[in-house]
């Protein structure tokens, strides 16, 4: 990711959590904690169909993520971005690499019947670190 600084590409390598920001229905900013990976130079996060993060994103693709470095709070990665795709997640394959990457679980255990599971694909335009 050539917008991340070597300094701080391992974060996106941990187990930290990222806070997504978004803009709600009304103009407002939301925040969702949220598991995610990075495939090709993007960071990837899984939601469903059914929340107000996949409305939002879907409405306006413009995105912040924080993401602290698990191994010392005062160390953190904003990455700013645009939803470059949304892809199906039909056999739940992402949601269970992630349960895997954050609970040593092959499978992810707060599944739904009938959750429509997406990814959705952050491309990076901008970064800003600290420590």
């Amino acid at each position: 990711m050539s917008v991340i600084p070597d300094s701080h590409a391992d974060i996106l390598d941990s187990k930290g959590f990222a806070h997504l920001a978004s803009i709600g229905p009304d103009g407002e900013p939301q925040s969702h904690p949220v598991w995610f990976d990075t495939a090709d130079g993007r960071i990837r996060i899984s939601t469903t169909k059914a929340r107000q993060k996949y409305r939002n994103l879907q409405n306006e693709p413009r995105v912040s993520l924080s993401i602290l470095d698990p191994e010392n709070p005062y160390r953190y990665l904003e990455v700013r971005g645009r939803v470059a795709a949304v892809e199906d997640d039909p056999d739940d394959a992402f949601i269970n690499s992630l349960a895997k990457k954050y609970m040593d679980q092959d499978e992810y255990p707060l599944s739904q019947p009938g959750d429509e599971r997406v990814i959705f694909v952050i491309e990076p335009v901008h970064a800003t670190t600290m420590g």
